[in-house]
């Protein structure tokens, strides 16, 4: 199974079209927030099931703010993290996401990519598709990979899009 995570995208989906020409086929979408209204697009240009939550710049969203589902046999909290204080370090909501019972929590806001894994939980931010703020500020999204054969292994990939 080939998952594409993405976040912060801002309303401007031109390079969100490049990484779904480049990745696709993908079995699903997550978005990690700041869509800013286009989520119908997005769910169209993705041709498959998509997860997707609010983020702080999605005034008036229909999307909830915070999402539960599996994937496999994982456990995934989805949020965007603002209400967690990303901006500071992902602790607050790695202690959440075990609450909660979850193997993986995915999160935006900081527009910086992150595989944080630890022995309780595993944290992924793909960072930011249209602002992205980490050095070098290539435009990044994670592909994260479900090995169905193999114990459902799950593995994370951090990759830029250069143009």
């Amino acid at each position: 199974m080939k998952i594409l995570i993405v976040s912060d995208t801002h309303r401007d989906n031109s390079n969100l079209k490049k990484v779904l020409d480049e990745e696709k086929p993908i079995d699903l979408l997550i978005h990690c927030g700041d869509i800013e209204g286009t989520e119908y697009y997005i769910e169209k240009a993705a041709g498959c099931p998509c997860h997707m939550v609010s983020g702080n710049n999605d005034y008036f969203s229909p999307l909830s703010p915070e999402e539960e589902f599996y994937i496999g046999k994982y456990k995934v909290f989805l949020t965007h993290g603002h209400y967690y204080y990303v901006s500071m370090d992902n602790e607050k909501l790695k202690n959440e996401a075990i609450d909660r019972g979850a193997d993986i929590v995915m999160y935006g806001h900081i527009h910086r990519p992150v595989i944080d894994k630890d022995k309780d939980i595993i944290a992924v931010n793909p960072g930011s598709l249209t602002y992205p703020r980490q050095e070098g500020r290539a435009p990044s999204y994670i592909v994260m990979t479900v090995d169905e054969e193999n114990g459902e292994e799950v593995k994370f990939e951090i990759k830029y899009l250069i143009s």
